[in-house]
């Protein structure tokens, strides 16, 4: 049976920093290797997904990894003011995977 699940309810930690001053890295990291595997095999998780969460051209997605050594998916932004620039909210990237915890899989048990 296959059901919607919230990525909040399969991943271990769901995290964003600072890759330099200009752009931005979320790691995605999964509870286990079955989990990581039954997700990544869904391709809901792709750079066009992160582009579309975060309102930006898939250009400035630069790098999306399925890195399965770490049972994770991470991706790295081109961020939207840079890191210390006025007006910019969040110096160290950190509270920037808000967008990430909406994303719900079709996750069969």
């Amino acid at each position: 049976m296959t059901k919607e699940v919230s990525i909040v309810d399969l991943v271990k930690v769901i995290r964003s920093k600072n890759a330099g001053p200009f752009e931005l890295t979320f790691d995605i990291i999964f509870k286990d290797k079955e989990t990581y595997e039954k997700v990544k095999k869904a391709k809901v998780i792709t750079k066009e997904l992160i582009a579309k969460l975060y309102h930006i051209p898939i250009d400035k997605v630069l790098h999306f990894v399925e890195f399965d050594p770490a049972n994770a998916i991470k991706a790295t932004i081109v961020r939207p003011v840079d890191s210390g620039s006025i007006g910019e909210t969040d110096v160290y990237g950190a509270q920037q995977h808000a967008p990430l915890l909406e994303i719900k899989i079709p996750y069969e048990e």
